[in-house]
């Protein structure tokens, strides 16, 4: 047996088979549908989080215009948020419960996208009366909050309330946002560049903190 003419054999075989490989792989690629996130609607969410008033909306929902305060006192409206993905919860300065943890991963969030102009957050005061814009700058220094990335917003409670309500889905649709209304949610809420809902994720569990990352990488892929 002519052994060159073996070894070009064995040769071309295993560049056929190389080339194979690499086929198979682009065609994977080319051919498994990248993940995509779940649009939120309020048909879509359980219905004790959902207002009455927004319920039957199947498509298309956004979170509503709003005007609020933050902690340098500067008017922060949903123009803040034009084209940035943002994580929003709700939260109050005197809690001792959950709020602490919740900030701390806020924090960490915050520090992972230091340098990313294009996720912010947001947290809204569920006790704007007491939580003045002093209490909130003192609150922000203590906490590190960096003022470009993290707005923390106080204003008229009915508003919040019904931001929590009708546009987020944060909390149990009960109360109207009077002097004796409370919510206290441990939830983050992942708005998109359209202020579409896109997850939502317990803020006080780092797993979900981590998942939160991941799925800001698939919109940022979108």
């Amino acid at each position: 047996m002519d052994i060159s003419f073996f070894n070009k054999s064995f040769s071309t075989i295993i560049k056929v088979a190389i080339l194979f490989v690499i086929m198979v792989v682009i065609g994977y690629f080319l051919l498994t549908p990248k993940r995509r996130l779940p649009v939120y609607n309020p048909a879509d969410v359980n219905p004790k989080l959902v207002d009455k008033d927004v319920k039957h909306i199947r498509s298309n929902h956004k979170i509503a215009k709003f005007q609020l305060i933050n902690q340098n006192a500067d008017t922060i409206t949903e123009k803040y948020y034009t084209n940035k993905i943002y994580v929003a919860d709700f939260f109050f300065t005197r809690c001792a419960s959950i709020c602490p943890v919740m900030t701390t991963n806020m924090v960490d969030l915050q520090t992972y996208y230091k340098n990313d102009t294009t996720v912010l957050f947001l947290s809204h005061s569920v006790t704007p009366i007491i939580d003045s814009v002093s209490v909130l700058r003192a609150y922000a220094d203590k906490k590190g909050v960096i003022d470009q990335k993290w707005n923390l917003v106080t204003g008229d409670k009915k508003h919040i309330y019904e931001l929590a309500r009708k546009s987020y889905f944060a909390v149990l649709d009960e109360g109207d946002g009077g002097d004796q209304d409370f919510i206290h949610t441990e939830q983050f809420i992942l708005i998109d560049t359209k202020r579409q809902i896109r997850g939502f994720y317990d803020g006080t569990d780092k797993k979900e903190i981590e998942q939160i990352i991941k799925d800001i990488q698939i919109l940022k892929e979108e």
